[in-house]
């Protein structure tokens, strides 16, 4: 014990334990305070029972020397804030040179785990810069996998740890996979396995347990979760791509046979794969469906939605099977039957398609739009945007067409109820840029256009009254309520919730005044008493094809009523505007499957009237005006 020390001991000031710690604080040693952090004690005033540390934001700091004793940790010279306070220079060249060896000492420093925030802490600023960090960690992480050294977990906010004597990187591996009780953390614990393959010394004996298990989990999920069939065999195929040694144990349980067996299910199964392994699937329909494999891809194609959309055209181009492609999107095209999500993708990537972007694109856009109006309740879908936001699109599709065909393109698109006036007059803009002449198609209609009538059902109409009554007595005051709560967290300029809700405030007054101007305009109708003498809104009409005698029957109604699949259609549509006005026994000329077709008017009858009564109150104008007020 210091003789000085021992004379504080005698006095009383200072316990015997107490001294036994102040032994190891002499001047030059670095120690850590739980509040003020790393220092390094620079001198003893025992006579004035002190010790003097200096902190990184307390310089020549004093202490009392019991609390001092009680209250400082001394650091070990090998400590990594040791080493870093000793010779900066050198920690910066083994963070280059050997980032591995860093790590171990952090982690060691920490008492044998910590986590990448603590690593980062200790780095950043000093030895590394922010940017420097990020990518340093990641090719560091990949390094301390591979030395086997290290448990890393799967989460950053969980610890890194140095293994114990014996226990080996393959061993945690197996002993995960063997903990794991879910199919998902199975499938998570066996990818592992397989990105760490090469560090099996005897994979034939440590993995070929596995083989059996995994094939006996795809069997057990078929039935109820063939999602996770399909994971798990695909997960058994790259292990045994990756170790030759192993072999399956299920002779026949194949890739290829497990997609022939759920081929009727693909459409629901593959959205609930990750994309690599819907890749996968995809890439193997050649082999499991022979020569039906492309026109089943075209049929995946047109049923789903998101990724598949974009997965399926880049594999039959792989496989050569662009002109089938161009066909399906031509019929699709020509038949309006193409999804919204497959229009999206051949709007974005037109340059590959330039023969298909055509003013044919555009009539099935606006089906595929009408289709969708009633569903969406406002919410703008992906077709829609492209539509709006891309400014280039419908230049490109008029750029090579005839006027007339650019003049019927803007007559359906000012009675159009797809669009705000705004977007419409933008649109009709966009359209005129490639055909000056028709200017005077916007500027001579524009006073009609604002005053025109809509006629719509009284069912419709209340629909729409119903949604605008959400829309300005819960939604937007819900939502005025979460841009104050957010401005309330204040630095609006970082405030995510803030401007997610500002956001939120224009898509909701947008949709207010699309619905104040389509209530404004519209005039219901219960569609009683309609004319028949010429087909007219309320009407229903019996057609029969010249060509083939085939007969088809449309019913005509509201601008806002449409259900194609039971052959009920707008006035507003092309074919409602193409019948409108004719008589029994004319011919009118219709677009078709296969081109314009021929077809003569064969009956014309009334509608079921409309049963759904007005709100008895108030006129509907007074009404309208009514809600605006509010």
């Amino acid at each position: 014990m210091d003789a000085e020390a021992q004379k504080l001991v005698e006095s009383g000031k200072l316990t015997e334990k107490a001294a036994e710690q102040l032994g190891k604080l002499k001047p030059g040693t670095f120690c850590l305070h739980k509040s003020w952090g790393f220092g390094r004690v620079t001198e003893w005033n025992l006579l004035l029972n002190q010790i003097v540390i200096d902190f990184a934001s307390k310089k020549a700091h004093p202490m009392q020397v019991q609390y001092a004793a009680e209250n400082l940790t001394p650091l070990a010279r090998e400590h990594f804030l040791a080493r870093k306070a000793n010779n900066l220079t050198s920690i910066k060249t083994l963070a280059r040179d050997e980032p591995v060896a860093v790590v171990r000492n952090i982690v060691e420093s920490l008492g044998g785990q910590a986590t990448v925030a603590q690593i980062g802490e200790w780095l950043v600023n000093d030895v590394l810069t922010e940017a420097e960090w990020k990518r340093w960690w990641e090719s560091t992480k990949k390094l301390l996998k591979a030395s086997g050294a290290f448990s890393i977990p799967a989460k950053n906010t969980e610890p890194i740890q140095l293994r114990g004597e014996g226990v080996s990187h393959t061993d945690e591996l197996i002993a995960s996979f063997n903990k794991a009780r879910q199919p998902k953390e199975q499938i998570a614990a066996l990818e592992q396995i397989i990105r760490f393959h090469q560090q099996f010394k005897e994979p034939e004996k440590q993995l070929q347990p596995f083989i059996a298990t995994i094939e006996n989990m795809a069997v057990r999920n078929q039935k109820m979760h063939p999602e996770l069939a399909f994971e798990f065999i695909i997960a058994r195929d790259d292990l045994l791509g990756r170790v030759p040694q192993l072999r399956t144990t299920h002779i026949g349980l194949t890739l290829p046979k497990l997609i022939l067996e759920e081929e009727k299910r693909l459409i629901l199964v593959l959205p609930k794969l990750p994309a690599a392994k819907e890749k996968r699937v995809l890439q193997a329909l050649p082999s499991a469906l022979g020569p039906r494999w492309t026109e089943r891809a075209l049929c995946l194609m047109q049923g789903s939605h998101g990724r598949m959309v974009t997965q399926i055209p880049r594999i039959l181009s792989e496989a050569g099977q662009h002109a089938e492609l161009r066909t399906m999107l031509e019929r699709s095209i020509r038949e309006h039957s193409a999804t919204s999500e497959m229009l999206a993708w051949l709007c974005h990537g037109r340059e590959r398609w330039s023969e298909l972007i055509t003013p044919e694109l555009l009539g099935a856009i606006f089906a595929t739009l009408e289709r969708e109006q009633h569903g969406n309740a406002g919410r703008a879908s992906k077709l829609h945007r492209a539509l709006v936001e891309d400014r280039q699109l419908l230049g490109d599709i008029f750029k090579k067409t005839d006027v007339a065909v650019a003049r019927d393109a803007m007559r359906r698109l000012q009675l159009s109820p797809l669009f705000d006036e705004l977007t419409k007059r933008s649109l009709l803009a966009r359209i005129v840029k490639v055909y000056p002449e028709l200017e005077s198609m916007i500027i001579g209609t524009q006073p009609q256009e604002r005053t025109m009538p809509l006629i719509v059902s009284w069912s419709s109409l209340e629909k729409r009254k119903a949604e605008y009554e959400q829309l300005v007595k819960v939604k937007i005051p819900e939502n005025s309520r979460e841009i104050a709560l957010a401005r309330s967290y204040g630095d609006l300029s970082e405030n995510f919730e803030f401007k997610a809700a500002k956001q939120m405030q224009s898509v909701l007054m947008r949709r207010k005044a699309e619905l104040e101007q389509m209530l404004h305009n519209a005039r219901g109708t219960s569609f009683e008493n309609v004319d028949t003498s010429r087909v007219s809104i309320g009407t229903i009409i019996r057609l029969r094809s010249v060509e083939t005698n085939k007969e088809e029957t449309y019913t005509i109604l509201g601008a806002w009523d449409g259900e194609p699949e039971r052959h009920i259609i707008s006035y507003q549509t092309a074919t409602g505007q193409a019948l409108l006005g004719h008589k029994l026994g004319e011919s009118v000329s219709l677009n078709t499957d296969h081109g314009v077709s021929q077809f003569l008017i064969v009956s014309i009858q009334p509608s079921p009237p409309d049963e759904t009564a007005p709100v008895p109150t108030l006129p509907k104008e007074s009404a309208v005006e009514a809600a605006i007020a509010e």
